[in-house]
């Protein structure tokens, strides 16, 4: 440690690292806050460029007097020198440094500057936060790497960062609760949602009806939802799933059909939907990279937390969608008590969970609504089946389902990293993010964890200079 207050680098201003940034500031440490985004926010409290002047941005979000306070708490402490707020930083690695002995943990996190990430920053920090939030899953289908077809999130990212949609009339469909906002919001903004398709079937939600409705507020703020959706006039094909995208330059429709109740399509159940808009999505994945850099232990997706939201690598505390995907208000307590865990523990001593015990009892409850969430919404269990040999799976690389099959069936792989080997599955940009999981699910393979050495490509001349960059000056 340092003879100055103790330091404490938070990577990620969403919810939760926003809300840990807060905490640990009013405890005594100071906070590098590192973030991506030219705002703080994230993706749930993304904010239309000032540039657009919008009157109402409070229109397009959920929370916005939460947002409120946390924007004005950060604004505070970084007055007050506290925190320093480092925007357009794109965190390429965390590494542990070494240190006196006897002084404890030392990170050094790298970092990208501006959009064209060429520019090379480090912050040295004595212990790091991980809020790193999460990423969404898009399982392919034959049509889909159109144009006019998105990710959801892409199309909520879209309207709430440039108030601009991508066509007149839309579909949105695939599993997850994201799809309520994402079609309720676009036909608020005058777009026409013809469906919204929804894989979950309804006698899912009865079955997991217990659970649910352990949690009313959530309940609630879905019904809202779906009352918005009825005023507009919205289709809502619950147990459909899209089948295929139409179009020769661009999207001009969509099939979608029904499933039986194993999650197969129904045979002479599919309908045509004309459309210039596709907004898909099946759930969110964590990102874990930096955490996987780290040698943090994942439990299946998500990175291991303990109580006080500690990683099992001595300084490191990770919160939000990177331990399990939950939403805002489960990112806000995790970030509550991972900020005061590690304020506590920077200053040497024992932290008293007490202090935290509404944030961990909402942190409690919420966990178990999203497991029974999650459960009811698992993408349909035959989607492979959907998949033809012509469909493109890498996008990056152009690999289709069938090369991927043939890797398997006759050439005789057994993991992914054989599969990627062979066909190159995984090799381009995004390193296997948006194709994993389906190239996964095509071979049977089990998901591993990766332990990519970076988490974003990295140019070579920065790379050669990693460690001789000056710490970033701390300018109260």
């Amino acid at each position: 440690m340092t003879s100055e207050r103790p330091h404490l680098a938070v990577i990620g201003a969403g919810p939760a690292g926003l809300a840990a940034t807060v905490a640990a500031a009013s405890h005594g440490v100071r906070v590098t806050l590192v973030d991506a985004s030219a705002e703080a926010g994230g993706q749930f409290y993304r904010q239309p460029a000032a540039e657009l002047r919008a009157r109402r941005p409070q229109a397009l979000h959920h929370g916005w007097r939460t947002w409120e306070l946390l924007r004005d708490e950060l604004r505070t402490h970084v007055r007050a020198g506290l925190v320093r707020h480092l925007s357009d930083h794109h965190v390429w690695c965390v590494e542990r440094r070494r240190t006196a002995a006897g002084a404890g943990p030392g990170f050094t996190v790298h970092a990208l500057l501006g959009p064209e990430q060429q520019d090379p920053a480090e912050v040295r920090a004595d212990a790091v936060l991980l809020a790193t939030g999460g990423y969404e899953k898009v399982l392919p289908f034959p049509g889909w790497t159109l144009p006019g077809v998105v990710t959801a999130g892409g199309a909520q990212a879209m309207l709430k960062g440039t108030l601009t949609v991508g066509g007149r009339t839309a579909v949105v469909a695939g599993t997850g609760p994201l799809l309520l906002p994402v079609a309720t919001g676009l036909a608020a903004a005058g777009v026409d949602v013809a469906a919204l398709v929804e894989s979950a079937a309804p006698k899912a939600f009865v079955r997991r009806a217990r659970a649910l409705a352990a949690e009313p507020g959530k309940v609630a703020e879905g019904a809202r939802y779906a009352a918005e959706l009825l005023g507009h006039r919205v289709r809502l094909l619950a147990g459909h799933t899209v089948v295929e995208a139409h179009g020769a330059e661009r999207l001009e429709a969509v099939t979608v059909a029904a499933l039986d109740p194993d999650g197969r399509v129904r045979p002479g159940t599919g309908r045509r939907i004309p459309c210039d808009t596709l907004a898909v999505g099946h759930g969110m994945l964590p990102h874990t990279d930096l955490a996987e850099t780290l040698g943090c232990r994942l439990d299946g997706p998500d990175v291991h937390a303990d109580d006080e939201q500690r990683t099992d690598v001595p300084g490191v505390w990770a919160a939000g969608e990177t331990t399990g995907i939950g939403g805002a208000a489960l990112a806000l307590a995790e970030g509550h008590i991972a900020g005061r865990s590690a304020a506590a523990r920077l200053h040497g001593t024992e932290p008293d969970p007490d202090e935290w015990a509404a944030a961990t009892r909402t942190r409690t409850r919420l966990r178990a609504f999203f497991a029974a969430l999650d459960a009811v919404h698992a993408p349909p269990a035959h989607w492979t089946e959907q998949v033809t040999d012509d469909t493109v799976v890498c996008r990056c690389e152009e690999v289709t389902g069938g090369e991927i099959r043939a890797a398997v069936k006759d050439l005789g792989a057994a993991d992914l990293r054989t599969v990627k080997l062979l066909t190159r599955a995984g090799m381009g940009w995004c390193q296997g993010r948006v194709c994993g999981p389906a190239v996964a699910g095509l071979t049977g393979c089990g998901s591993t964890a990766s332990r990519r050495p970076f988490a974003r490509p990295v140019p070579l001349g920065v790379l050669a200079r990693a460690g001789e960059t000056e710490d970033l000056e701390w300018n109260p």
